[in-house]
């Protein structure tokens, strides 16, 4: 199914993007494809608090001819278009200064060196992580550095050369919360066009109870639904994946979810 949400106006964590829900209001920014995974490891609890701070929320639902094969939907929502302003100022080559102007053959404004005239090309970041559940809660670690400290989020960090997404992610989830995980499948893919941001989710078990602070967090903790701390909410990616967690859940049934998350710009720096 297709889903598409807003942005949030509310709390320290703005997010958005979730398939309609009764306490949605309708508007267009965000679009999300779903695939059945199987029964969850978490029984569902009160949202109360959740359902709280989601009532910014505002999405609206388009639906198109589903894949029968795959049970993937696409959506007919167009998202709006976003101009890149490149921010190198210096050419990585010989050091000279760049001009910003739109190169022969091509239609994106780019950093041009004005000696050596190299085109320099900035390209999104991919951010992997887990949400960790064992004995009906999710694992989150509460940030120790910038940006967003001493807010909670899910063990996340930016993939590195010559491992895979999955690698990635049982890795900073074991520097994060010192947790030794076994990655069971992916959950959720979160595009953030407006900072250059795709993340990856992958749903995963600990291989053993032990979990504690690594050098990027404050503390780690399992948390209940009722129990997870929404209004302290470092990033969108994490509020975006944990509700539709809570939702997948609470429907009895998990997916793989694709959606893009469109930010408001003076929310751009307060969160990732």
């Amino acid at each position: 199914m297709i889903r598409s949400i807003h942005t949030i106006k509310t709390g320290a964590s703005p997010f958005h993007r979730l398939k309609p829900h009764p306490f949605s209001l309708p508007h267009p920014f965000i679009q999300s494809h779903t695939s059945h995974l199987g029964p969850p490891l978490l029984n569902p609890k009160s949202l109360s608090r959740s359902r709280r701070y989601f009532r910014a929320l505002q999405m609206s639902t388009h639906l198109s001819p589903s894949n029968s094969d795959s049970g993937v939907s696409s959506s007919s929502s167009s998202l709006p278009s976003m101009v890149h302003k490149p921010n190198i100022g210096f050419c990585q080559s010989c050091g000279g200064p760049t001009k910003h102007v739109i190169p022969e053959g091509e239609e994106r404004m780019r950093a041009v060196c004005t000696v050596c005239e190299k085109v320099h090309y900035e390209n999104p970041k991919m951010v992997v992580g887990c949400l960790v559940e064992h004995n009906s809660k999710v694992l989150l670690c509460k940030r120790k550095i910038q940006p967003s400290y001493g807010l909670w989020t899910l063990p996340a960090g930016f993939m590195e050369v010559g491992e895979s997404a999955a690698e990635g992610a049982a890795r900073e989830t074991f520097e994060e919360a010192c947790a030794d995980v076994e990655v069971i499948s992916p959950f959720a893919q979160l595009d953030i066009p407006l900072i250059g941001q795709s993340y990856i989710i992958f749903r995963a078990k600990l291989k053993n109870p032990h979990f504690a602070p690594g050098p990027e967090s404050l503390e780690c903790a399992l948390f209940g639904f009722d129990e997870i701390p929404f209004d302290s909410l470092a990033f969108s990616s994490v509020l975006v994946t944990l509700q539709m967690y809570i939702e997948d859940v609470r429907a009895g049934k998990l997916r793989s979810h694709y959606c893009t998350i469109t930010k408001k710009k003076f929310l751009e720096k307060q969160i990732r």
